[in-house]
């Protein structure tokens, strides 16, 4: 009986190779199969530009297997569901097969990121385990060269913007809005007109050659952007 491979979730940064742990650095040299998801056949995979300098460090990298799902940016759960499952699918076959796969994804696999929906369809099945990484939002601050938070003060981390902002405006100490390509003039304005006194900026491909450090919000707002509200209370 063939012994199946094991799934590993890894994490690989903002975007800087040299940012990935060393862990993941040496299983990534020693899968048999890595999948890069990217968001359209017409786009590259950001996670694999990432990691492909420690791929071709192999001396086995022209045998090596790289799988590209689909992961399309929309919001339909059904077909989302449908995605999820077809990537499952794939990847359990070559665990059955006794193939160790690496799942990659930005920044740390367990913050909003599609390995998590894997990883519910295989746990128990497969064996499995989850590398982190270094996220975008510790990346930007160390960018700035500035704490993101201090002693008791709190942390927001915000996808999506909802009705649920005016509460996190109000207890939070740090605001880090994800995907800030998302952000509204309205909510801009929003927050800007809190009387809390605050620090806001922006930091676009972050740890990338072309990072760009903002003061306030992107008016550019390329997909990877990350800002970042930080209240100055006394």
């Amino acid at each position: 009986m063939t012994k199946k491979g094991k799934l590993y979730g890894i994490g690989v940064g903002p975007g800087d190779t040299e940012l990935l742990t060393l862990k993941a650095a040496r299983i990534l040299k020693e899968v048999s199969v890595v999948f890069t998801p990217k968001s359209s056949k017409e786009k590259d995979s950001i996670a694999l530009s990432i990691v492909r300098p420690i791929l071709e460090e192999r001396k086995d990298y022209k045998r090596l297997m790289l799988v590209t799902p689909i992961f399309p940016m929309i919001e339909d759960k059904d077909e989302l569901e449908k995605i999820w499952t077809s990537a499952s699918e794939m990847i359990a076959q070559y665990l059955s097969s006794g193939r160790d796969v690496a799942f990659i994804t930005l920044g740390d696999p367990s913050v909003f990121s599609t390995y998590s929906y894997i990883q519910k369809k295989l746990v128990g099945e497969f064996e499995i385990e989850t590398v982190p990484g270094i996220t975008s939002f510790t990346a930007c601050a160390a960018a700035r060269n500035k704490a993101l938070v201090e002693q008791n003060e709190i942390l927001s981390i915000v996808p999506k913007i909802d009705d649920r902002l005016e509460n996190v405006l109000e207890y939070s100490d740090s605001i880090v809005l994800m995907k800030a390509s998302r952000n509204t003039s309205q909510l801009e304005e929003t927050i800007e007109q809190k009387e809390r006194p605050k620090e806001i900026y922006s930091v676009q491909n972050c740890t990338r050659e072309n990072e760009k450090i903002i003061e306030g919000f992107s008016h550019e707002k390329p997909y990877l952007t990350t800002t970042i509200i930080k209240f100055e209370d006394d």
